[in-house]
């Protein structure tokens, strides 16, 4: 009776023992696959996350400058971009509906289907009204301008309390006065305040940046555009346009050893970017002098 009831004992620890180790065995298993599960999921969302945002394939953006828009939207077709024009400007030089800038610029990255901003030469000019920019800075007087769609020229300092503060708006060297009407694109010369205290301008560097924006990236830094010069690979309006600066020289007045504000600025230009030095190349040419 005894040895009974123990073999059954030992029958039911066996039985046991076997039903947790294969509980044990089972969620195991189980814990196992789902992680894989979980792995697999995280993999494809990730791989899914890559291609949809194209990770590390962005596109180089082409130069539309100079272009028709028929041409242009071929060109955008072919690199997956599109186009979208947002402004106009009358240039005389240039064929009407020709495309004058873009944003981003060429040879900026951007992702697939990315928006390229186009301002398009206008068939006729149209007329605009002269604000009134006596009493802003600077800054404003551009931004005024701008929304004009009138040009800032020249930049002419004399004594003042006040540094880049506008005195006088000028048109073809004479006064104009507030809500005279000019062709847009009309260039605007500015008469601006200068105090000797402040009067010494931080000269950037142009180099590689296109034809179209240093102007305006110049006047930024309260200095004027000198002459521009193009090489032989330059030969168009379209050329020029498309043409980035390889060289810049300082015009000092004589007996001025650094630039003050109004300084010009002369800028050579190319289609060869092999001529563009390099930031290391700059950096080299720092150190020799």
């Amino acid at each position: 009776m005894i040895i009974w009831v123990n073999s059954r004992k030992l029958y039911c620890m066996a039985t046991k023992k076997k039903t947790e180790k294969w509980y044990w065995n089972w969620l195991s298993k189980h814990i196992y696959m789902a992680a894989a599960a979980v792995g697999i999921v995280v993999f494809v969302l990730f791989s899914m996350l890559d291609v949809i945002t194209r990770h590390n394939k962005e596109l180089v953006v082409p130069s539309f400058a100079g272009m028709d828009i028929e041409s242009a939207q071929k060109l955008a077709a072919e690199k997956h971009l599109r186009l979208e024009i947002t402004d106009s400007v009358y240039i005389v030089r240039m064929a009407p509906g020709a495309i004058y800038k873009q944003n981003p610029l060429e040879g900026s990255h951007v992702k697939k289907n990315r928006r390229i901003l186009l301002t398009i030469n206008a068939n006729m000019p149209k007329m605009v009204k002269m604000p009134s920019l006596v009493g802003y800075s600077l800054r404003q007087a551009q931004s005024e301008l701008s929304s004009s769609q009138l040009k800032v020229g020249k930049l002419i300092y004399e004594a003042d309390i006040a540094t880049n503060n506008v005195l006088e708006q000028l048109y073809e060297g004479k006064p104009v006065e507030p809500g005279v009407e000019l062709q847009s694109e009309s260039i605007i010369d500015l008469k601006l305040g200068l105090n000797e205290a402040d009067s010494v301008a931080f000269v950037p560097s142009v180099i590689g940046k296109p034809y179209p924006i240093i102007k305006d990236f110049l006047i930024d830094n309260s200095l004027n555009m000198g002459k521009a010069y193009f090489d032989s690979t330059v030969s168009t309006m379209q050329d020029s346009l498309a043409a980035f600066a390889y060289r810049q020289e300082l015009v000092l007045p004589e007996g001025d050893s650094v630039a003050r504000y109004g300084t010009a600025v002369s800028v050579y230009f190319t289609l060869d970017k092999s001529l563009i030095p390099t930031v290391e190349a700059d950096g080299a040419e720092e150190e020799e002098r």
